[in-house]
């Protein structure tokens, strides 16, 4: 029988989440950063991230599968409901579920206000996007927000260049709360 466990990320897990986001920025398009960040960077991004907002981790037998984490969708106040998310699953955890588990429990930390001053009504994922699959970016990122209830609302062509060549970036939005007149 194995344990699996979704809780809140602590600094002390900062340098596993790392190994697991620099196999995304040093094998593929879906990070559009072109450099692994220094440990103290990194730490530095999640302690800002977890002052305001969840961000969580799945483990599974004790060892870190994935994280995702929600952040300001924008500064300005007038987007204080809206919020985007980001989630990376180490490589050989993907295709197991742990992404449907992240983004179900990080959606009900933020309708149900954790972590936040505010309730959160908006949900918006930015997606490294191509015509054409390669080896380093197919679509999968996509599929995985439609399936999880996002639609896309935004296309920016040729808008990344990585590896050589160009990619295209989307923005996925779904809507998890009311938009009241008293949300304000």
């Amino acid at each position: 029988m194995s344990d699996e466990i979704i809780r809140q990320a602590r600094l002390s897990d900062a340098e596993r989440i790392l190994e697991i986001y620099a196999y995304y920025v040093t094998n593929t398009a879906i990070s559009f950063e072109y450099d692994v960040p220094e440990l103290a960077e990194f730490q530095k991004r999640m302690k800002a991230t977890m002052e305001k907002y969840p961000y969580l981790v799945i483990e599974k037998d004790g060892i870190l599968q994935g994280y995702a984490y929600a952040a300001p969708f924008h500064e300005r106040a007038a987007y204080s409901r809206s919020c985007e998310l980001s989630i990376y699953l180490a490589p050989e955890s993907r295709k197991c579920g742990y992404g449907r588990k992240l983004y179900g429990e990080l959606e009900k930390q933020l309708r149900e206000g954790k972590a936040r001053p505010s309730e959160i009504l908006n949900l918006y994922a930015c997606i490294a996007y191509t015509q054409r699959e390669d080896e380093y970016l197919d679509n999968n990122s996509a599929g995985f927000h439609e399936h999880m209830g996002f639609g896309q609302v935004g296309y920016f062509h040729k808008c990344g260049y990585k590896f050589g060549r160009w990619y295209d970036m989307i923005w996925m939005e779904k809507m998890i709360g009311e938009h009241l007149d008293e949300n304000v």
